[in-house]
């Protein structure tokens, strides 16, 4: 057979739109073949519809850096508690340790400028390496962001309730409900879509990010604290006894505090979320969060020196902080605030960037395709939902105790950090632009260091649950199974080659009938239309209450007599489903050549409440079909005004990919004028759908199905 071209994929168009969505041959990245510095269009395709949807540089910022903003709060905190393990001397050593942290962002923010531009569908460094290290590098990457973004959900909105629960300790008991509440907020505004989130959590990123600003600014005129209030009757957590300050101390303070930059790689991972021109936008806000973040990790760690901070139980050093610069005054309450409700807000980082590597990987067949499709604003609603899901579960897991959670947090962002690093460098060995040697330094650099600190947080947080790193493996794993599943489907339906050329065959036409209706009449009305044949098929019970239903039926079919057989199909059971399929596998077997198609009439109430009036019976005759033979299904929608007028009637192709039957005409065929007896109640109601399931008593049999109304 020819081979049919693939078109390129485009990140606004779900996975299965195009023909290599299940033939296992992923289309390649969009690739900027200039440098760094690239032109700056990137997704510059988005319709002028979609731009409302679609994020500016400081709606960025909101959107999808607050977890790099609130890290500035546990950040430096975490290099101050292992250093005070050498006693006052070590705390000296802050502030370096910070620089060496703000050089590493500094290398980072650099990278993942290049990133966005050499990759302007976005996944970041899972992008990088499916390119320059691999379908397993890659895979080991997309894992690892993964966890870190699942993680951060959890650690963020704990924390953040962890600080409520800490100004007003009585609601420490019902934390779990708070942390389920807070995370339902989130999700429900990101569901709304992501600009729509960076609209909500602007405001409160501002003023986190002012009053931190101002807090440092005020603190670097002061000579000493002006309040210890907080600290105050606090046990100090320095250590006295020691005097040395080791190599391995710095690093794991080093590794420790590299916890500030998680988030930095988000905006890399969301650049098709950008107005056009994405990838300048994109840039704009990857330099903005890396310069407020060195800024403000800077500041603090100057005032940390300044006010000669040392750490004590119960109480967080930015209060420390912001009670020696602000003093104990309102002024101190709004830092304590901001930082709460940031911390708690952080967790949209993760609702901006994961359901788009969501959407890669679905889009690569690594991930169910529905996690690839996008609603009208420009959202993956099923990735924001399962990335919900999965953050309850692991609220519920910890119980809302944020102790619990950060063990397990940054490690992965780390692997992804270093397996980017490393394909950059393939990058510019590739390209060889200009400047490439000082590219290749610079990624090499930051590649070592993140690699360290990936190897040095492992080792140091493993007993305390960092073990749980190894799931990554699993997700591997997870992957290359969804991947050959896919591919298989692909090569079953023989994807990417000219299918053999249509033929007609000849088609009949199965419609279950319970009783005579408007909606009966749609039904055979949509039947004769798409079918040669058209045989009506009741199923009948030998029940003493059943007969007198069933006689009425077929007393009311020879009155109508609209031209087609009704078939009575007699079960032993209280079902519907199986007679039906078990007739439509007789008359494949008897006719293979014949298209048989069941066409199942149902109400479609006015009211979305009416819906549990309806006895369902049309889902399970459709799931008896599709389970036991390989006929079409097509299910008819009867409209129902809420006058109770209907306004018409429209199908909807099920099994075999017919598409979809419509009926409008509502006059009847038949000749008889008389009135039906139809019984309103009992097991087939007026309007009822068509019913269960059941066996026949030898459905093998053609005598098994009796004959009448003819």
């Amino acid at each position: 057979m020819s081979m049919v071209s693939q078109p390129a994929s485009r990140p606004e168009e779900p996975p299965n739109t195009a023909t290599e969505a299940l033939s296992g041959r992923p289309s390649a990245p969009h690739h900027d073949t200039a440098d760094s510095g690239g032109d700056g269009t990137g997704d510059d395709s988005a319709p002028e519809a979609d731009a409302r949807h679609r994020l500016t540089a400081v709606q960025g910022l909101a959107a999808l850096s607050l977890d790099a903003m609130a890290s500035v709060a546990y950040g430096p905190e975490s290099i101050v508690l292992v250093l005070a393990a050498a006693g006052a001397h070590g705390l000296g050593f802050t502030l370096p340790v910070t620089l060496a942290i703000a050089a590493l962002l500094a290398v980072l923010v650099a990278s993942y400028r290049q990133v966005i531009a050499a990759f302007p569908n976005g996944g970041g460094s899972y992008a990088v390496a499916k390119t320059h290290l691999g379908r397993r590098t890659a895979l080991v990457a997309a894992a690892s962001l993964v966890l870190d973004y699942v993680l951060n959900v959890a650690v963020s909105v704990t924390a953040g309730v962890a600080a409520l629960t800490s100004a007003f300790p009585a609601l420490y008991g019902d934390r779990l409900w708070i942390c389920l509440a807070v995370l339902v907020l989130v999700t429900g505004i990101n569901l709304r879509g992501i600009v729509d989130s960076a609209k909500a959590f602007l405001l409160p990123t501002a003023v986190f990010v002012g009053s931190i600003l101002t807090m440092i600014v005020v603190g670097l005129f002061r000579d000493a604290p002006v309040s210890t209030l907080t600290a105050d009757g606090h046990a100090s957590v320095v250590s006295h006894n020691a005097t040395a300050v080791g190599a391995l101390l710095l690093l794991k303070a080093f590794a420790s505090g590299c916890s500030a930059l998680t988030g930095v790689e988000a905006v890399a991972n969301a650049v098709p979320s950008f107005r056009a021109p994405a990838v300048k936008r994109a840039q704009r806000t990857e330099i903005a969060l890396g310069a407020l973040l060195g800024v403000m990790l800077i500041g603090l760690s100057v005032l940390i020196g300044r006010f000669h901070l040392q750490p004590v139980e119960g109480v967080t050093v930015l209060a420390q902080l912001a009670d020696g610069a602000l003093g104990h005054n309102w002024a101190f309450y709004v830092v304590q605030f901001a930082t709460m409700v940031l911390l708690a807000l952080a967790a949209n980082t993760s609702f901006g960037g994961l359901p788009v590597l969501m959407g890669l990987l679905a889009r690569d067949n690594y991930l169910p395709h529905v996690f690839g499709l996008k609603a009208e604003r420009q959202v993956h609603r099923h990735g924001v939902l399962a990335l919900a899901a999965i953050a309850a579960a692991l609220l519920v897991f910890s119980g809302g105790d944020v102790n619990t959670l950060v063990p397990l947090f940054a490690i992965g962002v780390f692997v992804g950090f270093t397996i980017c690093q490393v394909g950059m460098v393939r990058h510019w060995l590739g390209a060889r632009s200009a400047g490439w040697r000082g590219k290749i330094a610079l990624n090499g650099f930051g590649a070592l260091l993140t690699g360290v600190s990936a190897v040095v947080v492992t080792a140091t947080k493993f007993t305390e649950g960092a073990w749980l790193i190894v799931i990554a493996p699993v997700l591997v794993l997870a992957f290359e199974a969804v991947h050959r599943a896919y591919g298989r489907i692909g090569e079953s339906l023989g994807l990417g080659r000219i299918p053999e050329a249509p033929r007609r065959a000849r088609s009949l036409v199965i419609v279950p009938v319970s009783n005579l209706s408007r909606l009966t009449c749609e039904a055979l009305n949509a039947a004769v239309s798409l079918g040669d044949e058209v045989v009506a098929v009741t199923v009948t019970y030998d029940a003493p209450e059943d007969r007198q239903a069933a006689e009425a039926l077929r007393r009311d079919w020879e009155l109508w007599n609209p031209g087609v057989e009704l078939l009575e199909l007699p079960s032993t059971t209280r079902s519907v489903g199986r007679p039906v399929a078990a007739y439509v596998s007789y008359l494949a077997g008897r006719h293979p050549a014949t298209r048989v198609t069941v066409l199942i009439p149902e109400a479609e109430p006015a009211h979305l409440w009416q819906r549990l009036l309806q006895n369902q019976r049309g889902a399970v005759v459709a799931r008896a079909v599709r389970r036991d033979t390989d006929a079409v299904i097509c299910r008819l929608r009867f409209r129902l005004e809420s006058a109770g007028g209907p306004i018409g009637a429209s199908g909807s192709g099920g099994s075999g990919g017919t598409s979809g039957a419509s009926a409008s005409s509502t006059g009847n065929r038949g000749t008889g004028a008389g009135r039906i007896s139809s019984p309103v109640g009992g097991g087939r109601g007026a309007l009822a759908d068509p019913g269960n399931s059941g066996i026949p008593g030898n459905p093998e049999s053609p005598e098994a199905f009796g004959r009448c109304g003819r």
